[in-house]
């Protein structure tokens, strides 16, 4: 199945010179939905090893992370904007393109030693994983990797990672 056809070009969002990827057209296509978290899910088993828990950011991550997880045999951790999760977190400030963010997660939500996936729809220029990963380390947790449906290969995000392998199923 054809993925690139399934997503829409949205020139000058969010804002003039962005051309967004936008996968909300690839979401409503029930087989290209389908395709795509089984295809991710080949991708993962044949990668990666014993993974206890899929992580994914708020909130595209959560759309591909979660069905991820499930299949994976491992649970879900979310990975949210400051103030939307009700225990005690542990957070990291980023820069993204265009200003400064905070990820947060709950503080006891994955033990030393866990295997962790880190999974989101698309990775750019990479701040937000690589702002994720550093609270996955945080935890004493051991990274796995990587997990995108777009790569945006222009951008360097990959650079901005930790050396871990990283799947991919569309580049751009």
């Amino acid at each position: 199945m054809d993925l690139k056809s399934l997503i829409r070009d949205i020139p000058d969002f969010p804002k003039p010179g962005i051309l967004f990827r936008d996968i909300t057209t690839l979401l409503r296509n029930p087989d290209g939905l389908r395709h795509t978290v089984d295809i991710l899910t080949q991708h993962c088993k044949e990668t990666f090893n014993q993974i206890d828990y899929v992580v994914g950011m708020e909130s595209r991550g959560f759309i591909f992370g979660t069905p991820l997880a499930y299949q994976l045999g491992a649970g879900f951790i979310p990975v949210r904007k400051p103030g939307k999760l009700p225990a005690a977190v542990c957070r990291v400030e980023y820069e993204l393109e265009y200003g400064v963010d905070r990820l947060e997660m709950h503080e006891d939500a994955l033990g030393s030693g866990s295997r962790v996936l880190i999974v989101d729809d698309l990775i750019a220029t990479g701040g937000t994983a690589a702002a994720t990963a550093q609270l996955v380390q945080q935890t004493g947790s051991e990274l796995l990797g990587f997990a995108f449906i777009i790569e945006l290969q222009g951008l360097g995000g990959r650079e901005k990672l930790p050396e871990v392998p990283i799947v991919t199923l569309i580049e751009y």
